[in-house]
């Protein structure tokens, strides 16, 4: 039974007993886990802070082979992302991404690079004016480390070229990015200038990505309907942050 030490991301609560709370973390080097929090909802608690979701700590946790559960024996509280707890846009923003990462991930498969989007994402949401474009820099971080990345310099149905004159193009999630036509039943018309800012995004130029203040809005929710194919379903919290997608 390995005891690990790892800082994590709270995702989700849940309670277990009158006493106890199961927890859902993204840990920074061992993935997605699930604990049990014996007694965490007593006075004298030994998990300092309490589990919220939104927050992170450093954890510490007995794995049990075979079993769902692993026993969580610490819990130390070092940053509360209270952006989320300020205004509403970033609450939104948060519960998206934080559902998102545990509906997406499979347990126990270390993806650091998650992690730490995630955690930038979070800290950077103080600034309301990023909000938008750190919400979508995670998803696309996000649906690249699942292997999800669209295409969007080809034609993701044919692997020919893209027509450079087009205004107007088609995305199509079920075939993984842009197609020249719209035979694809659930392709959907985006602008050019959708598709260049999320290209400068997957470039790592953010700060042209985000001068485009119209384009990402767009950018955002289309990536919310790749997830939306990919989960087969529009949880409540993609909802919540961007209304209904159509």
């Amino acid at each position: 039974m390995p005891t690990i030490t790892d800082t994590a991301i709270c995702l989700r609560r849940w309670d277990y007993s009158e006493t106890s709370q199961t927890v859902s973390l993204l840990t920074e080097s061992h993935g997605l886990l699930r604990g049990l929090a014996k007694g965490s909802k007593r006075a004298d608690a030994r998990f300092s802070g309490g589990f919220d979701p939104l927050t992170r700590g450093q954890i510490t946790l007995i794995v049990k082979a075979g079993r769902d559960l692993s026993t969580i024996t610490e819990w130390h509280l070092s940053e509360v992302y209270w952006a989320s707890r300020q205004h509403l846009v970033a609450n939104r923003a948060g519960i998206y991404m934080v559902d998102l990462t545990h509906r997406m991930l499979k347990e126990q498969d270390p993806h650091p690079e998650v992690f730490q989007a995630l955690d930038s994402a979070l800290q950077a949401c103080r600034d309301r004016d990023r909000i938008g474009i750190e919400t979508l820099i995670f998803q696309w971080r996000l649906m690249e480390v699942c292997g999800y990345r669209p295409e969007l310099d080809l034609d993701a149905g044919t692997g020919q070229p893209l027509d450079p004159t087009a205004t107007v193009m088609q995305f199509s999630p079920l075939r993984g990015g842009v197609v020249e036509t719209s035979q694809a039943a659930d392709a959907v018309r985006v602008r050019r200038e959708t598709i260049d800012l999320l290209r400068n995004v997957a470039a790592g130029d953010f700060v042209a990505a985000a001068a485009n203040i119209d384009g990402v809005p767009r950018a955002n929710r289309l990536l919310a309907v790749c997830f939306r194919s990919l989960l087969g379903e529009a949880p409540e919290s993609m909802h919540w942050a961007f209304g209904d997608l159509g």
